[in-house]
Parts: structure tokens; C-alpha cells; sequence
């Protein structure tokens, strides 16, 4: 484009506590509309706010994770704006001392490393949420997400092109997976993700104004506004337009942003210290325990692999993008199955089994057991590569172990040499034509005779010991 894109991300986690930030109302999602709120969460005159020590500690256990400066004294300030979901008319945030801060976070994009800053994590309270109907003549409001515990996570501008800020969101989904936090469910609005995007000349341009792009619900949105919010800048440039500091909002029905607003500035917010909160301070002792409680992490985990299994960089990285496909892999591994077999059904037929389904991966019951026992039945010969596809599917949809299917759907693979030479008979009886086809040289005769072998099986002859009765059968047609 002769541009230089220039993106940063601000990612909003709800922590998954079993109570709100700072009072004691449930955090369930799906509950009844304003059923979970109380006098605190929804600012009543006279209530004060106490702080929810498990939502700190997640906090300071994502920060470490991310490589983060944890502040030995952190506040809390109140936010001000104006919106119907906001019942206090302010949010208690944080601004000048956050929970923490420079950060990074390692990426791969197109084979390349790539490492993005990490400028600050905050905690701080959810607003509620809005409701429109456009049958209705009027907009509804729900605060049972009022309070809910939120940690913001800003990246430095460091993030070049939309496959970037995608590699960047799937490898913080991943660690925040890990950690066990959060659901990260952007259906439930549990993670949400805005951008930050402008265009420069050159890397040693300053940068261009900033456009705030919203209402990105999931991470294919995030790439597609990206790329659109991009080309439309350039455009815009190139024509000798200016580029308004604004936020847009993203339109998955059109893919188009749209203007809402005005951005605001920091200023614009009013900060100021929460006078009913005093600040809290974390010891180097309190964050070290904290740091030994971290799980193993994907990049970790990732390397283990390569070294331990010697998988490739991409199969590895692969696999431990979610910590239920990790955990699958390894305890198939520990019943007896070989590494990159259980790789490649894993990265082959579950994932085109979930992006079927439309599912997660926790979604789906799969015994590790069971997939040993799949690839001990190929191996030995029970099943076929094309029969086990067959039966991965029933033992996902119905939940048994392979063995069992096998033997309740009688489909084991034919290997008896008198059965299969009776097949292979039939099959040149019943094709006189292609038998002289294959005579005369075209070897593509051969594969409709197998195809019809295989018919006549239901798919059961072993295709191999199949091919090579085929081939002597014919060989010893004397001409």
C-alpha cells in the first residue's frame, strides 16, 4: 500500500471468580436479567467496595505470565463517563498504577518470531450491557455483568499486518487457557478485543492518527476489520483525506467499520484516586509464590515437544495452541501410542471434526485410550486407514471405545488370503473389459478394479494385500 500499518490491541478478560470485583453477587453467566446485583455493584448511596483477592491474584498470575513488572503498590481510580450501562456513572479502574506493566509477549507469524510489548495489565470492574431489540420502541439494560472482574491487556504498537494482531490474540488465548482464568468465550463476551490502527509513511514517520475499532467478536473478525480499516486509510490518504481520531464500530454483516464517535483521550475520563478503596501493595515474596503456581505454558510446552518427541516446530505449535488438545496428546502418548500418528489424527480428522461441528475442543469426550487403541487397530491390520476415519467419527458422536465398535459393527478388515482371492476372482469375472484394458497397458485398470473390490467388500479387503492379489491374478492371465 506505501504504508507502514501501525496496530495495537486492547483485550478485555472477565475473569472467571465465582463473585463479582467488589461485592459478593454471583458472576453465572446467563442468568436472569438483573437477578445478580446488589446495592454495591450498582453504586447505591451509603455501600463501599471491598476487593476481591482472587481476581488479584489472576491478575498477577497473567502479568507473570507475560513477562510483566508486578507494582509493589497498585490503586484503583474512578473512570467517568456517561452511558445507560453504566449505573455509578463511573468505573472503577485503573490508570497511573496499574497491577502491571512492560511486558512482552513471543509470536510467530509465518515461521518468523516476533515479540510485542506489552505496555500494561489493569484490573478493573465491568459495565452492563445493553440490549436492542429492533421490534421494540425502547433499549433494555442489564446489569448482572455490572462488577464482574475484567483484566485489560494493552500491546505496545508493535503489531505490523492483521496476521500479526491474529498470531497475537491466539497466543494470549492460549496462555490465559493455561492459566485457567478465564473461559474466553467471545460468544458470552467473556474476551473482547478492540484495535488500535493508524498508517505511516515509513517506520521512522511519526505515527498517524489513531482509529479505534470495537465490536470484534471473534478472532477472524479481528483480522477481517483490520484488513479493512487498513485499506480503507490508505484510500483515503492516497486521495489527500484526513484521518479522524474516531472510533468505529465493525459491521460482520457488511464487512465495513462505521463511525460511532469521537475517540477520547485519557483526559476526557476525569481519573481520579477511588476514594473508598485504599491502594494495595504486593510483596516480592507474594509474587514469587505466585510465579511458582504457573502451569507449564504453550511455547513452553511447545519446545518440550520438539525436544522430547521431535515433532516439528509447526506440530507443536499446534497442538499446544489449546491446553485440551496438549493434555490429549500427551496421555495417548502415555497409553502406548506413537507421537506423530496421534499428531497427525489430532491436527487431521479432530479439527476437521470440530470445524465441521462448529465445536471447542472441550467439547468434544475423547478418551486418549481410545485413540491408542484406533491406531493399534490399524496397525495390526482390524481396520483400514479409510474404515478408521469411518469409526474415529462413531467414537467421537457416540462416545464408545473403537474396540467396541469394531466388534459390535463386525468391521474388521478382511486379511484372510481365501476370502480376499475369492473377491479378486469375482471382481475379473464380473470385468472382462478392464482385465484387457490392463492387458493392453492402462494401468488405470487397475484402479476400477480395486474400487469394485472394495464394493464388493463393503470396504473391509485389506487394500493392500487386495492391490497385489489384483496385480498377480492379472499378470498371470496367459495372453
Amino acid at each position: 500500500m506505501g504504508y507502514e500499518p501501525v496496530v495495537g490491541l486492547e483485550v478485555h478478560l472477565q475473569l472467571s471468580t465465582v463473585t463479582k470485583l467488589f461485592c459478593g453477587c454471583a458472576t453465572k453467566f446467563g442468568a436472569p436479567p438483573n437477578s445478580q446485583t446488589c446495592p454495591v455493584c450498582l453504586g447505591l448511596p451509603g455501600v463501599l467496595p471491598v476487593l476481591n483477592a482472587r481476581a488479584l491474584e489472576w491478575g498477577i498470575k497473567l502479568g507473570v505470565a507475560l513477562n510483566c513488572q508486578i507494582a509493589e503498590v497498585m490503586k484503583f481510580d474512578r473512570k467517568q463517563y456517561f452511558y445507560p450501562d453504566l449505573p455509578k456513572n463511573y468505573q472503577i479502574s485503573q490508570y497511573d498504577k496499574p497491577l502491571a506493566h512492560h511486558g512482552h509477549l513471543d509470536i510467530v507469524v509465518n515461521g518468523q518470531p516476533k515479540r510485542i510489548g506489552i505496555t500494561r495489565v489493569h484490573l478493573e470492574e465491568d459495565a452492563g450491557k445493553l440490549l436492542h431489540d429492533a421490534s421494540q420502541t425502547e433499549s433494555f439494560v442489564d446489569f448482572n455483568r455490572t462488577g464482574v472482574p475484567l483484566l485489560e491487556i494493552v500491546s505496545e504498537p508493535d503489531l505490523r499486518s492483521s496476521d500479526d494482531a491474529y498470531e497475537y490474540v491466539t497466543e494470549l488465548k492460549a496462555i490465559i487457557q493455561y492459566l485457567d482464568i478465564s473461559t474466553c468465550n467471545m460468544e458470552e463476551g467473556s474476551l473482547r478485543c478492540d484495535t488500535n490502527v493508524s498508517l505511516r509513511r515509513s517506520s521512522t514517520d511519526p505515527f498517524g492518527s489513531k482509529v479505534e475499532v470495537k465490536n470484534l467478536n471473534s478472532f477472524k473478525a479481528v483480522k477481517l476489520a483490520l484488513e479493512y480499516e487498513l485499506q480503507r486509510q490508505a484510500m483515503a490518504l492516497d486521495q489527500g483525506q484526513r484521518i479522524n481520531q474516531e472510533t468505529r464500530l465493525w459491521d460482520a454483516k457488511t464487512l465495513r467499520t462505521e463511525s460511532m464517535r469521537s475517540k477520547e483521550e485519557a483526559a476526557d475520563y476525569r481519573y481520579f484516586p477511588e476514594p473508598d478503596l485504599v491502594p494495595f501493595t504486593m510483596s516480592r515474596e507474594q509474587v514469587d509464590a505466585i510465579r511458582r503456581q504457573l502451569p507449564e505454558l504453550p511455547a513452553q510446552r511447545a519446545q518440550r515437544y520438539q525436544t522430547t518427541y521431535q515433532l516439528s516446530a509447526y506440530d507443536a505449535q499446534v497442538l499446544t495452541q489449546h491446553h485440551v488438545l496438549g493434555e490429549l496428546f500427551e496421555d495417548a502418548l502415555r497409553a502406548g501410542a506413537p507421537s506423530k500418528p496421534v499428531a497427525n489424527w489430532i491436527m487431521g480428522d479432530l479439527f476437521a471434526y470440530l470445524n465441521a461441528k462448529g465445536l471447542e475442543p472441550e467439547a468434544v469426550k475423547l478418551r486418549p485410550e481410545w485413540l491408542a487403541h484406533l491406531l493399534e487397530l490399524i496397525a495390526n491390520g482390524t481396520l483400514s486407514g479409510k474404515m478408521a476415519k469411518d469409526v474415529f467419527v462413531q467414537m467421537l458422536e457416540r462416545g464408545q471405545d473403537p474396540v467396541d465398535l469394531v466388534k459390535e459393527g463386525g468391521l474388521q478388515q478382511i486379511v484372510d488370503v481365501g476370502a480376499l482371492e475369492q473377491i479378486a476372482q469375482d471382481v475379473l469375472s464380473a470385468n472382462p473389459k478392464s482385465v484387457e484394458d490392463y492387458r493392453n497397458g492402462k494401468i488405470n485398470a487397475l484402479t476400477h478394479l480395486m474400487g469394485q473390490a472394495m464394493k464388493q467388500s463393503k470396504g473391509k479387503a485389506n487394500p493392500q494385500q487386495m492391490t497385489e492379489l489384483l496385480k498377480r491374478k492379472l499378470e498371470a492371465i496367459p495372453k
